[in-house]
């Protein structure tokens, strides 16, 4: 217990001693023009068409299943024939 806890007080003294710009990268820490930054967004913007993509393929596929449902419930005859009874011995 007594290792357990002096690692807890270790680490909250290196995390309290360590200076504030080690805790976010120049994205997050403010310098919008620096090539880091530049870079995330562009491998944000790159992620979200890669969503998008695979949305609008999905969306397209539910498409295509109504567009056959539909053709398909159009080409049904729309009397069903009645049961003949079974014949009698």
């Amino acid at each position: 217990m007594k290792k357990i806890k002096l690692l807890a007080w270790a680490v909250m003294v290196a995390w309290l001693a360590s200076p504030a710009s080690l805790l976010a990268c120049a994205a997050c820490f403010g310098k919008s023009d620096s090539n880091m930054a530049r870079s995330l967004n562009a491998g944000i913007f790159s992620l979200l068409g890669v969503i998008v993509t695979v949305l609008m393929g999905a969306a397209s596929f539910f498409v295509f299943l109504s567009r056959k449902a539909a053709a398909a419930s159009q080409a049904e005859p729309t009397e069903t024939p009645t049961a003949q009874p079974p014949p009698k011995p």
